[in-house]
């Protein structure tokens, strides 16, 4: 599988997209130090501002550790017509700044725009995710509204900066479950809006423990897959966060997204599948962490590890 390339993300390190979290946070030096010694040759861009957003600045941090920069997260409350124009600003914001760094040269890949619900904001979605119920999903209207600002966010994106854009299905937002997912790709365009696949939110938000549901979710939507998230989802503490109604953040505080290998995610079998298609682009390892949790880099370092175990 030697076109495929091995990243990892801000994300692992406990720098997440949302608002309000305490904790002590790792400066991005050595975020990008300790990704690239653990053996990691790309990563994503995280929250706008936490690495340097000059471009000739960002490039030499980069070039410095002979890293590719992936892709970056953009997450807009898609549900709210007044919010697509602000995201559209922001979306293209970053993509102005990864055009600017992206790699060049045959083999290089062009970064993605991953644009996402501003996932962990409403209180519904949030409190029960990982067990959603249709009852709580959109409304057809709202719906519309939703699926018409991501293609908008995305064109913008791609008129502007030639960048490709996909969509990141979340737990705590509105396109979390299967069925929410294949709404979401029937009302939109595949020549606009690509799939990230992640594997960890994927399992969670279907209500399962049953890593069949992978494999189940890649055959049924591969068709849009263009980058891969890797994340292990742990079926016990899953079960659990069911079973006792933990909202999205006590989940992930409790290790619902586990080091790769010791949860239900049937990793081989999914690289099994890249490897049958052709897969050309990246996998991204995310072990979703609030700041301060765990030993990101010794996580960091199991979880390549482990790969090499599956021949990634």
């Amino acid at each position: 599988m030697a076109n495929i390339r091995i990243a990892n993300a801000p994300c692992s390190w406990g720098v997440l997209e949302f608002k309000g979290l305490s904790g002590e946070g790792v400066a991005y030096g050595q975020m990008l130090d300790e990704l690239r010694d653990t053996g990691y040759v790309g990563t994503e861009l995280g929250d706008w501002g936490y690495m340097p957003i000059e471009s000739a600045a960002l490039r030499d941090e980069l070039e410095n550790r002979n890293l590719a920069m992936v892709g970056a997260f953009v997450p807009v409350a898609l549900k709210y017509s007044d919010v697509h124009a602000s995201g559209e600003a922001d979306a293209l914001k970053v993509a102005r700044l990864l055009a600017a760094v992206r790699n060049t040269g045959k083999s290089a890949q062009l970064p993605f725009v991953i644009l996402a619900d501003a996932n962990g904001t409403d209180p519904v979605r949030t409190q029960n995710a990982g067990r959603i119920i249709p009852e709580m999903g959109l409304s057809l209207a709202e719906w519309k509204t939703f699926a018409g600002g991501a293609e908008r966010i995305a064109r913008a994106v791609r008129d502007a900066t030639g960048l490709p854009a996909v969509f990141h299905h979340h737990c705590a937002g509105y396109v979390e479950t299967p069925e929410e997912i294949a709404r979401f790709l029937e009302m939109t365009d595949p020549d606009l809006l690509g799939l990230v696949f992640d594997t960890g939110h994927y399992l969670f938000g279907s209500g399962s423990v049953d890593g069949q549901r992978i494999l189940d979710g890649l055959d049924r939507f591969g068709e849009r897959v263009l980058h891969m998230h890797f994340k292990d989802c742990h079926p016990q503490i899953a079960s659990q966060a069911r079973a006792e109604g933990w909202d999205y953040f006590t989940a992930v505080q409790h290790g619902v997204f586990c080091e790769l290998g010791l949860g239900s995610v049937p990793f081989a079998t999914v690289a099994e599948w890249l490897r049958m298609r052709d897969y050309r682009a990246w996998i991204v390892v995310e072990q979703d962490v609030l700041p301060g949790m765990g030993s990101p880099k010794a996580s960091a370092q199991r979880n390549r590890d482990y790969l090499r175990t599956i021949s990634l």
